[in-house]
């Protein structure tokens, strides 16, 4: 378990910025090392910023698209191509615009693709997937991503593990369906905590007012059922990228003036 480092930045517009810098550095240094590197991304508004202003970055150019496997943290369980899916919004925001190769795009099951309307069908699916991916220097039944990313919600929940309900406290599964998600869509699918912990460095991203009380709660103790947030962790780093206001609940000592 790696301890949380802070980092935060004055906006939510220079946060995405920086985070996207910061995610080429290391996905360039990662193919440099081991000819290919691997990334779980995340969708609501700051995964979204994220990689529009990845998008947009000139320095985007230095990555091996060809060479970057791409895999999601949660979605959620509706037909292919719906608006409100993780990967359709990834697909505007960037990977329509970058050489990515197809095959190394790894979304997670439609709800009206080959498992139908069964979500744990669904999960298991994308459970062999990550399983077929994983190789002997891995850590078990999932690659060793070399950066996984989760947006922080105002009740604390990363991907779709929310506080109290089943899926956050699975110990021995990688991927699971999610019923009764007291946020739209109800129905999802989500990577675990042991999958989450299988990354070389997770980075949890929060921005604005609304999230602050979760920052705060996550990072003073709280267990994993309670503020799921708190159970993720890599195993090399452990990133916490926020703005001044998501921060703004969070004792000063906790991050350096430079952060700012």
């Amino acid at each position: 378990m790696s301890a949380p480092q802070l980092v935060v930045h004055r906006d939510k517009e220079l946060m995405a910025q920086a985070a996207a810098a910061r995610l080429i550095t290391r996905i360039v240094d990662a193919q440099a090392a081991r000819g290919s590197a691997s990334v779980v991304l995340t969708g609501g508004r700051n995964g979204n910023g994220l990689l529009a202003a990845l998008s947009s970055a000139p320095a985007r150019d230095a990555i091996d698209w060809s060479r970057l496997d791409l895999w999601w943290g949660d979605e959620r369980f509706l037909p292919d191509g719906d608006p409100e899916r993780n990967v359709t919004q990834a697909r505007e925001a960037l990977l329509d615009r970058v050489p990515v190769d197809p095959a190394r795009v790894h979304a997670m099951p439609a709800s009206d693709g080959p498992n139908g309307s069964d979500v744990d069908a669904a999960a298991a699916a994308y459970a062999a997937e990550l399983a077929a991916a994983a190789g002997p220097e891995d850590h078990g039944p999932v690659p060793t991503f070399d950066v996984l990313m989760l947006g922080v919600g105002p009740d604390t929940h990363v991907a779709s593990l929310f506080p109290e309900l089943p899926a956050v406290r699975e110990t021995e599964r990688t991927v699971v369906g999610v019923h009764g998600a007291p946020k739209p869509p109800p129905t999802r699918v989500s990577l675990t905590l042991p999958a989450i912990r299988a990354a070389r460095e997770v980075w949890l991203l929060a921005a604005g007012e609304d999230k602050a009380k979760a920052v705060q709660i996550a990072l003073s103790g709280a267990g994993e059922i309670q503020a799921p947030a708190a159970g993720a962790y890599g195993r090399a780093r452990t990133l916490w990228l926020l703005d001044a206001a998501a921060a703004s609940q969070l004792p000063r000592a906790l991050y350096p003036p430079a952060s700012a």
